[in-house]
């Protein structure tokens, strides 16, 4: 028995004739062929949505491509909320359809635009704050223009201080922008006739920053809200608003003058350290923060108050956004990268997640209001609605989808 067995063991020592071995390789082709097809088909669609909301896939490293196929915006000046100097549709700005045509396309990934219906289905029962400057407010308007296109049932009110804000009352969820300029509480201060540290220094008058006390506009909203959005940089960088000389930024800690006086990017990160302990005390348990960072201005020639324009009408090259936003070269827009680099100090190793626009955005040179805005001069800090803060909206979305994915 056991010489039978180790026969059987051994190998044939004659060939398999010809039509046997094609039969054979034409079998085994089948079988890898149906299991390819089997697992193609079983993985295409999950491996395709774990590639779009990867945290390998970086979203801001891309391009905008050109699509002239896209016929019609998201949504267009009839939406009442977007603020007359934004819409550049209704106020004819000669590239303000063109504007949505371009897409931005990561290098790594597909990206497409956030489906609204969607959004409201998965995330009822929410309330979603935007708190910051007018930038934020032009991310407000563009998320609430996307979802009212579908779900026009809404209530207007303004929940825990917010400037505004509208509930979408098929799916209980709540949108609102709560204005703030520096996210602390700040006011003209005067020198006291009576004298005190200030006073002894020269001052006379100025901008009080209570660097650990939030604006009464948000204060109450990290209670209040499932998902914030924050963001402050512009008035930082603003000596139109905080002139160093004649009106300067004079930070309080405690009640009590911060002394010897400190310059505003100093006075940003004392900011941002208590926001940042502040929100963490008075947040729910599984509330979703963002920052998003500094949205980038182009102004041409000059400053908005020297001249300075942005006559673009279509997105700058690689090359271009270097000369314009390099740290080195200190132009007129070096504002993002700078703030850009207090945000990523001061939210490293926080329960802040980053929404990094501003790479996307610095392309984007054709997509403010300009001569369109309504204003004396042009403007190239705002933008276009509908425009790029709907590709913001995609952004946010796809990072709150990746988080949820994972919660």
């Amino acid at each position: 028995m056991a010489n039978q067995l180790k026969k059987l063991k051994q190998p044939s020592s004659s060939f398999l004739s010809p039509s046997c071995l094609f039969l054979s390789l034409l079998s085994l082709t089948s079988l890898f062929l149906a299991f390819s097809l089997f697992n193609t088909s079983s993985q295409s669609t999950p491996s395709k949505s774990k590639l779009l909301y990867s945290n390998s896939c970086n979203f801001t490293h891309g391009q905008w491509i050109y699509e002239p196929s896209i016929k019609s915006p998201r949504y267009d000046d009839s939406c009442k909320e977007i603020y007359k100097g934004w819409s550049c549709i209704g106020s004819k700005k000669s590239n303000a359809l063109d504007i949505v045509k371009w897409r931005w396309k990561p290098y790594q990934c597909d990206f497409p635009q956030f489906d609204p219906l969607s959004f409201l289905h998965r995330f009822k029962n929410t309330n979603i704050g935007f708190v910051g400057d007018s930038l934020n407010r032009n991310m407000f308007v563009s998320l609430f223009c996307t979802l009212k296109r579908v779900s026009g049932e809404v209530k207007k009110w303004r929940p825990a201080g917010a400037d505004r804000g509208f509930t979408f009352l098929k799916y209980n969820l709540t949108i609102s922008y709560h204005r703030t300029n520096l996210l602390a509480r700040y006011g003209r201060w005067s020198a006291n006739a009576n004298g005190g540290v200030l006073e002894s220094l020269g001052y006379k008058e100025g901008y009080r920053v209570d660097v650990d006390v939030p604006e009464g506009t948000w204060a109450e909203a990290p209670s209040f809200h499932d998902i914030l959005i924050f963001n402050t940089g512009h008035w930082w960088w603003a000596p139109s608003k905080f002139d160093p000389v004649k009106s300067p930024m004079l930070f309080f800690e405690k009640g009590n003058p911060v002394v010897p006086p400190v310059s505003p990017d100093r006075g940003l990160d004392m900011v941002l350290k208590h926001m940042i302990s502040y929100v963490d005390k008075k947040r729910r348990p599984s509330t979703t923060l963002f920052m998003r960072t500094q949205s980038p201005r182009h102004f041409e020639g000059g400053d908005w108050d020297q001249g300075g324009s942005c006559q673009r009408s279509r997105p700058l090259s690689p090359q271009e956004v270097d000369e314009l936003f390099s740290l080195q070269n200190n132009g007129t827009n070096v504002e993002s990268r700078l703030v850009n680099q207090h945000l990523y100090k001061a939210f490293e190793g926080t329960r802040f997640h980053m929404l990094d626009i501003t790479h996307m955005s610095e392309f984007r040179a054709d997509a403010h209001p300009s001569t369109a805005g309504g204003k004396k001069h042009d403007d190239c800090m705002h933008w276009c609605l509908p425009g790029i803060t709907d590709t913001w909206n995609d952004l946010f979305v796809a990072y709150l989808s990746n988080i949820k994915d994972r919660t």
